[in-house]
């Protein structure tokens, strides 16, 4: 290959995008027509072509740097766009998106909070009148510690707040997307799993009731509960989608309720995750540590509750 020849034939196209990168950098990407755009894209792709082959016939290193230079900015510009799109999409989700699939979707949402609810009245129910029913639900080491030595389980967080945190958060995605995969029983599974955990926080209540250790066992709840509980909520009403689009597409095929329905649980499932990451961190780090008054840790939950609640109302602002 004749270097000079090539080098000759191939500066006018660096040239080019030079300009049209420095008018991107100063002015931004939507300062370009249509076509320079198009320019912008097809340039780019040829001077990355030039740079390999540059590589290849060993140029100069100067050469090459600028051709390394010049294709690094044009990938930035180009693909930076994207990046930012794709970025702002994600920030809309959580402003405005979630909220409002959560209002969409409530019915959902308030029916698997029912089921919970249900089995904890059970649970309540029944522990009251038979201490042998607690015995199912509750396993034996947890009332020894309760009704014996009268303390909770929560100090063993304290010294390994990092890997329980960690633990925490496996546990309450594995429960949440249990829940949600329920929906493909037609919500049998996703009905048990929250009539199981309810069964269990009720059972635990009187357990602790019991025992005086009430006030100290629901601070501990508070912090992250305001949380996690809604967050698993939310999976079981992403599971009851589900159910409803096997059950009763109504209007729909089934394909096609599978599509509407799974698309709403889908986006519950972007907001659940957030929210048990900090319910997680919150259950591994502040709802245990003795430091923190009690009283504040009942604020604490109010206070993340009333702000989730007040998020879940939000509109987005229409132009």
């Amino acid at each position: 290959m004749n270097i000079q020849r090539w080098i000759a034939r191939r500066e006018p196209n660096w040239q080019q995008l030079e300009q049209l990168l420095k008018q991107v950098e100063k002015q931004g990407l939507k300062s370009l027509e249509a076509g320079e755009i198009a320019s912008l894209a097809s340039l780019y792709r040829s001077v990355s072509a030039d740079l390999a082959r540059a590589r290849t016939n060993n140029v100069g290193s100067t050469l090459i740097q600028d051709l390394q230079s010049l294709t690094a900015r044009g990938y930035n510009q180009i693909y930076q766009g994207d990046r930012q799109k794709d970025q702002r999409a994600v920030l809309n989700f959580y402003l405005w998106g979630l909220p409002t699939v959560i209002r969409e979707t409530w019915g959902y949402i308030a029916l698997a909070f029912g089921i919970f609810m249900f089995g904890g009245l059970v649970a309540w129910w029944f522990a009251w009148q038979d201490p042998m029913f607690m015995a199912l639900i509750v396993p034996d080491g947890l009332i020894r510690m309760v009704r014996d030595e009268g303390k909770l389980w929560m100090g063993s967080i304290l010294g390994n707040e990092p890997m329980a945190s960690s633990n925490i958060m496996i546990n309450n995605m594995s429960v949440s997307f249990n829940a949600i995969a329920g929906g493909i029983s037609c919500g049998v599974f996703t009905a048990y799993i929250l009539f199981f955990n309810g069964l269990l926080i009720g059972a635990i209540a009187v357990l602790v009731g019991q025992n005086s250790l009430g006030l100290p066992f629901w601070a501990f709840v508070f912090p992250h509960g305001s949380l996690e509980l809604p967050a698993i909520f939310m999976a079981g009403g992403a599971g009851l989608l589900i159910a409803r689009a096997l059950l009763l597409p109504g209007q729909y095929k089934r394909l096609d309720a599978l599509k509407i329905y799974g698309t709403q649980a889908a986006k519950l499932v972007y907001g659940i995750i957030p929210m048990l990451l900090i319910a997680g961190a919150i259950e591994g780090f502040i709802s245990p540590n003795p430091a923190i008054p009690d009283i504040f840790k009942y604020v604490i939950g109010t206070l993340i509750f009333v702000l989730l609640v007040l998020y879940c109302q939000r509109h987005e602002i229409q132009d």
